[in-house]
């Protein structure tokens, strides 16, 4: 019910800089929170920032905190993610997520995902 896609990912070296976007159309009215996941090789998929569509609360998880920002344009249903000093442990497939009903770090919370977009960050 709700289409995303992602774009903005790409090669970066440590220390740079990112921002990726995640347009969303559909049944957009329906979710309470949309948020950012990323998954390595051999890794589960990991939560990584969340943000309410109507109040713009927001949750990180520990790793990102202080580098990477959430945002959202309701206007234009997209949500962001801006992602500063990057490290190589931050390389991942990043994908936007939609359909919580409550905030939540659990993949199965989200009805909806993105095709993801690919981030590596060289040393």
């Amino acid at each position: 019910q709700v289409q995303l896609v992602e774009s903005g990912g790409g090669l970066v070296q440590a220390g740079g800089s990112l921002k990726l976007s995640c347009a969303a159309s559909g049944r957009t009215f329906s979710t309470y929170a949309m948020g950012w996941f990323r998954q390595s090789p051999g890794k589960e998929r990991e939560f990584v920032a969340g943000i309410s569509w109507s109040t713009s609360r927001t949750s990180y998880a520990d790793s990102v905190k202080g580098r990477f920002t959430i945002s959202r344009d309701n206007a234009k249903k997209t949500v962001f993610l801006q992602m500063n000093n990057l490290k190589p442990e931050d390389t991942a497939v990043y994908y936007c997520a939609a359909g919580a009903s409550r905030f939540s770090d659990a993949p199965r919370e989200y009805g909806s995902w993105g095709q993801g977009t690919q981030v590596t960050v060289s040393s």
